[in-house]
């Protein structure tokens, strides 16, 4: 498995969708995530106005910090910095990390997108990432057009000695073999949202039940 900071924990990593957590339901999915327990928690919001955004991330940090859990933003590091977010998230076309890192601080939690690509982990390593992100490993209703990555990459990666996120379209029923591929953290996005709160919170316990099978650093408890 890879190895793993004290910022970050193994195990769920809920991901946000405009449309599968729009407004009106995406504090109440997220609570439901945070109880069936998700360990790690990434604002992705791509059509709200800025202020939508802002009141949406400030609401959404308050109640990942009660349940001390981290939120971090997509994309947007000034956003994560306005509301005190954990973190951010960031792709390969989003800036600099280096410049993050200057605006977050050290503590902050950086995580890259690094597709199917050992050199862009490297590089990713390099620019003070503190998680590498791999993936789609199958077919994506979030990204779609983003390249097909295979689980053995998972493994090639843990000689970085970073924790390890897969990500594109992992469901509770395929997700077994990334964690035994050397996945710390499964990003999922519409194998955890849509319907209702009581769905997405059995959903996220069956994400953690793989995790307390598989991955040997996973402490979570319910």
């Amino acid at each position: 498995m890879g190895t793993l900071s004290q910022k970050l924990q193994p195990g769920l990593y809920a991901i946000t969708d405009n449309r599968l957590t729009p407004p009106e339901t995406l504090l109440d999915s997220v609570e439901a995530a945070l109880r069936g327990g998700a360990v790690l928690v990434q604002y992705r919001d791509k059509g709200s106005s800025s202020a939508e955004r802002l009141r949406q991330a400030t609401d959404l940090n308050s109640l990942c910090r009660n349940a001390g859990v981290p939120l971090l933003i997509n994309d947007d590091p000034e956003l994560a910095h306005r509301v005190g977010a954990a973190g951010v998230h960031m792709g390969q076309d989003d800036g600099a990390p280096d410049e993050a890192r200057r605006l977050l601080g050290p503590e902050a939690i950086i995580g890259i997108t690094c597709h199917h690509r050992l050199d862009l982990a490297q590089a990713a390593k390099s620019a003070g990432a503190d998680y590498l992100a791999f993936g789609r490993f199958y077919n994506s209703g979030t990204k779609p057009g983003a390249p097909a990555a295979k689980a053995t990459v998972l493994t090639e990666a843990k000689t970085l000695a970073l924790p390890i996120t897969a990500i594109g379209g992992i469901t509770a029923d395929n997700a077994e073999p990334l964690i035994l591929a050397g996945a710390d953290l499964l990003a999922v996005v519409g194998g955890l949202f849509g319907g209702t709160p009581t769905e997405i919170e059995t959903r996220a316990k069956q994400f953690c039940q793989l995790f307390a099978r598989h991955h040997p650093l996973y402490t979570h408890s319910d």
